[in-house]
């Protein structure tokens, strides 16, 4: 039998495998051109997209979330918030937005480019003012919170949106407190109505940095106040801290909204049907704001000061570094390493997060008649021993079981 194959045989097939080839590739070349269309037509839609959400934004701010307005107040308009602003302090009385899942995404760049506000009839304060004055111009509306619009954005960086703040303020606890905000809006899913704002009051000194333009007043106290008006069960929280260093961690902060109604003078959320608003600004509690997924779910508050005489909670601990000291707190998570051949008992917060925590060395162990690791765990409890500092976070190392007492023993 002859096996070969004609030479037009061959060439009609490498042919036909060009063709196929050049089919391949020229399918290839639509579907790019296609996916390009629709990259287009997308980066189209994302402006009046990002528009109605603005326009949903101020809109529900109107109907539900504005606090009630005092005589002279002029509320301003901008994209993604609104506001009062205070001419006799120059700075906003308070500042309204809504804080939405778009945070997850939003990776615009900071701006840092401040500016006075056009809107504000009587003037806002200046970079005079700020300038060399040892004071943060401290945002209202987080301008993290709006990296997902350049308009809102940039909105927030008007003088109408600042006030002073001391440097370990805006950027530690305040700051804290922003986060804190935005990963309940992460991974709850829901949007929250963010209202902030200074305490205000008659007395209050001002900025009297050389080249200062106007007077404004430096705050004692900031509150922010949080609604959840849209999940299956509505919500509020608020949170008062000092203009100034904030030892404990952010929950502590928290108060009923209500509290913060009296110490402002406002009004919040007078829209809400009355006994709806009366049930919600009651609330306090952090652990309904936690979700699913948030590395901070399951972090406790520290245990209220004064506690009884030698006893300290997990923040005080700081101050004892050196002596011999119970220290106090609730045992939230627990971890064993093979590498140290330890036992840590977390106290309060979570790692790394955590203020303080407990060493049980495995050689130790024998004096334990129980695991310490699973037995500790979500016990309120009293560890004695000498507080050292380990990586800037104090700790004390138990050697046996009778250095750690549980809270309702150690208080009889």
């Amino acid at each position: 039998m002859n096996t070969r194959v004609p030479l037009v045989t061959l060439l009609a097939f490498a042919a036909a495998s060009l063709t196929a080839q050049s089919g391949l590739e020229d399918r290839l070349r639509a579907l790019q051109a296609r996916d390009h269309e629709l990259q287009l037509a997308r980066a189209s839609l994302a402006a009046p997209i990002d528009s109605i959400k603005l326009a949903i934004i101020r809109r529900d701010l109107r109907s539900q979330a504005l606090p009630a307005l005092a005589a002279g107040d002029e509320v301003i308009e901008h994209p993604g918030h609104l506001l009062v602003y205070s001419e006799a302090h120059e700075q906003p009385k308070w500042t309204a937005h809504i804080a939405t899942p778009d945070v997850i995404t939003g990776n615009l760049a900071r701006i840092d480019t401040f500016l006075m506000d056009t809107k504000v009839r009587t003037g806002t304060s200046t970079v005079e003012d700020y300038w060399f004055s040892g004071f943060d111009r401290g945002h209202l509306v987080p301008s993290a919170d709006m990296r997902w619009n350049r308009e809102a954005l940039a909105a927030t960086y008007l003088y109408s949106n600042i006030s002073p703040q001391r440097p370990e303020f805006n950027r530690d606890s305040w700051s804290d407190l922003e986060d804190w905000v935005r990963r309940t809006v992460r991974y709850g899913g829901e949007r929250v109505f963010v209202i902030t704002g200074p305490v205000l009051r008659d007395g209050l000194p001002a900025m009297d940095n050389p080249g200062h333009k106007n007077e404004v007043s430096i705050p004692e106290l900031f509150f922010k106040v949080l609604a959840d008006l849209d999940g299956p069960e509505r919500k509020m929280i608020g949170f008062v801290m000092r203009n100034g260093v904030n030892e404990y961690p952010t929950i502590s902060y928290a108060v009923p909204v209500d509290s913060v109604e009296r110490l402002t003078g406002l009004d919040l959320f007078p829209a809400l049907d009355d006994t709806l608003e009366a049930r919600l600004e009651a609330q306090r509690d952090p652990q309904a704001w936690y979700h699913p997924g948030d590395p901070f779910l399951g972090e406790v508050e520290p245990l209220p000061a004064p506690l009884p005489k030698g006893m300290f909670n997990t923040v005080q601990a700081r101050h004892q570094i050196g002596r011999v000291a119970t220290v106090c707190g609730t045992v939230v998570s627990t971890r064993r390493t093979q590498k140290a051949n330890a036992v840590y008992l977390n106290f309060d917060r979570l790692h790394p997060a955590q203020d303080f925590y407990c060493t049980i060395w495995d050689s130790n162990g024998p004096n334990f008649h129980y695991d310490p690791e699973e037995a500790l765990l979500r016990k309120r409890v009293c560890v004695t021993g000498k507080v050292t500092l380990y990586d800037d976070i104090p700790r004390i190392s138990v050697n046996n079981e009778n250095e750690i007492l549980l809270w309702e023993e150690a208080v009889r």
